[in-house]
């Protein structure tokens, strides 16, 4: 049986850890730079956000997760804050082929989930394509539900999904600690 662990990286990645990280930010470039190549075509958008994903991710208050399987990176993906937005974009998933099947992008889709949720984002989204039918089902087991009118940032993109996330209620003794 496959050891799966999900890395986060976060906004607060010190430089020491940020040395640490860098074989994590390599494979999360790599990851996702060979199924774009292999579907699509790799846009300026991609080049950008994959050269530096620290500076265009973590650095604007980003996280990027990344599955290790036997303690090699076998997949990956981002929470994406967007400025004037309350929703985050869940983006950059992907998984090696050679790992595909093993729930690795479940495992990626829960762990970003859960994490939007602690921090209260009321909503998720994302841009994919049909054609990619099992990352669609994969989203729609994680609770997304296609939009019908949306502005594609990526040429490849034909489908715009959203999850609604619950609301963070305050627990009981949480809700007395703040009473005036």
């Amino acid at each position: 049986m496959v050891e799966i662990k999900i890395v986060t990286l976060s906004p607060t990645l010190t430089a020491a850890a940020a040395e640490d990280a860098a074989p994590l930010l390599e494979a999360f470039a790599r990851l996702n730079l060979a199924w774009i190549r292999r579907y699509f075509r790799v846009e300026p958008s991609d080049v950008k956000l994959l050269t530096d994903p620290r500076k265009h991710i973590l650095e604007r208050g980003g996280y990027i997760f990344v599955a290790l399987a036997d303690g090699e990176p076998a997949g990956c993906c981002a929470l994406i804050p967007h400025p004037g937005k309350a929703e985050w974009e869940l983006a950059k998933m992907a998984v090696d082929p050679a790992r595909q099947g093993h729930g690795i992008g479940g495992r990626l889709g829960e762990a970003l989930k859960a994490k939007a949720e602690e921090m209260g984002v009321p909503a998720l989204f994302l841009e994919g394509n049909t054609q990619l039918e099992a990352s669609i089902r994969l989203y729609r087991r994680l609770g997304f539900e296609a939009v019908a009118d949306y502005v594609p940032a990526y040429e490849r993109c034909n489908i715009f999904m959203i999850c609604k996330l619950p609301r963070n209620i305050p627990s009981s003794s949480q809700a007395a600690s703040t009473a005036p």
